[in-house]
């Protein structure tokens, strides 16, 4: 097999030395859990580090244990250091891998995280990087070993056959996938930024706290407290359940309606012609529509851009004269109505909702003007936020590229 990458850095040639990871380690091998039990954590002291603690290629230290020194010092041969790589050996979150920041001062692990310490002449997250890779975690996935719960022993680890380049062309890989993930960092937190923004901005909107102004720069009217039934058409699909075939129209569900704003297409049934036109007898769909989930996924509200498709177990919202559905969408999204929902539901699971507690929710109803530029200035958010995750997903996509091509 050509040991060669097929994207490389012009600078470097020749081919990758092959070798087995024992041989390039200094150490791999996990922790235990200490004796006592949970009494044994502490809310301070030296990080204990279990599976959950290693996710996203990174060590997140948000919701971790600590235990004592005397512990500490007792599980000593399990210690983590600075740069160490961290690799999850078990469970349902095998393979995932992060290396121990620089910044980190001492702490454990368990016997669910596997430390790989290397030798002077390997760059962690150069080794790292390949074993997110698609090669990495087909190597550590077929290194399990049992039929009960998934594992992967020290054994197998060791016997890994890694590829590996100059210690300069592993610091410049590194590197670079190192500024591909700041990218992706960067792009999550603004992602996080964005929707926090805009729930605190609804809340201060709907509750009237933030207002607009008219173009001559005097306040609009007074809000009215209005039920949903009074001011739009709400109706709802079908309760019946349909025979569905392999070929026919689209009939939307409650489990079709995505927290993105989208309607799921993908995993849909069909129905007859037949049933499609009685369907939409009672609840024909159309563009500019609101979709609300009424039973199994509540809410989700959805405003339509593409018609030609029935809809069961749906609230179907039409829009009338006194309120646009542009605004309404915002507002069924805000906690006003999740309010309503959990004082209907005193607080238990919710499983269906009913037409008629739609048909009730108390809206607070703005002139059509300010409705306008209350939606035109939510909307303009939604699409930064699109916007940006859209960016995060081609760089996620990137990354997976590169991990693919410049390792061997």
């Amino acid at each position: 097999m050509n040991k060669i990458p097929q994207l490389r850095f012009k600078e470097f040639s020749g081919e990758w030395e092959e070798t087995k990871l024992k041989i390039i380690s200094k150490k791999i091998g996990s922790g235990s859990t200490p004796r006592g039990g949970e009494k044994v954590y502490k809310t301070s002291g030296i990080p204990f580090i279990r599976s959950q603690n290693v996710n996203y290629n990174k060590l997140i230290l948000d919701d971790v244990s600590y235990i004592d020194e005397e512990t500490h010092s007792i599980m000593k041969n399990s210690s983590v250091r600075a740069n160490d790589i961290l690799l999850n050996i078990t469970g349902a979150s095998i393979g995932r891998s992060c290396v121990v920041p620089s910044s980190f001062n001492e702490g454990n692990v368990n016997q669910h995280v596997c430390i790989i310490r290397l030798k002077d002449k390997y760059i962690s997250s150069f080794l790292q990087s390949f074993l997110s890779s698609y090669n990495g975690q087909k190597l550590i996935f077929q290194g399990q070993t049992g039929s009960g719960r998934e594992g992967i022993n020290f054994q197998s680890i060791g016997a890994f056959k890694i590829n590996s380049p100059s210690k300069q062309e592993q610091e410049k890989i590194a590197s670079f996938l190192t500024q591909v993930d700041r990218r992706i960092e960067q792009l999550t937190k603004k992602a996080k930024l964005l929707r926090d923004y805009k729930k605190g901005t609804m809340q201060k909107i709907f509750s009237q706290e933030i207002r607009f102004k008219d173009e001559n720069g005097k306040d609009y009217p007074n809000w009215e407290e209005k039920l949903l039934g009074q001011i739009a058409d709400v109706r709802d699909g079908t309760h019946d359940s349909p025979k569905y075939y392999e070929e026919g129209y689209p009939l939307i569900t409650s489990k079709n309606l995505l927290q993105n704003g989208s309607i799921d297409f993908e995993n849909i049934n069909l129905i007859l012609e037949e049933d499609f036109n009685n369907i939409n007898k009672r609840s024909k769909v159309d563009i500019g529509d609101i979709l609300f989930g009424m039973i199994g996924t509540i809410g989700n509200p959805v405003i339509v851009n593409q018609d030609g498709f029935a809809i069961k177990n749906v609230a179907l919202i039409k829009e009338v004269e006194q309120l646009l559905n542009k605004f309404l969408i915002h507002y069924l999204k805000s906690t006003l109505i999740e309010k309503q929902f959990y004082e209907q539901n005193t607080g238990g699971t919710q499983k269906f909702i009913a037409l008629g507690v739609i048909r009730s929710l108390k809206i607070k109803l703005p002139f059509l003007e300010e409705q306008t530029k209350i939606a035109n200035f939510l909307s303009s958010i939604d699409t930064k936020i699109e916007q940006n995750q859209k960016a995060l997903e081609k760089t996620k996509e990137f990354k997976k590229a590169l991990l693919q091509q410049m390792f061997v």
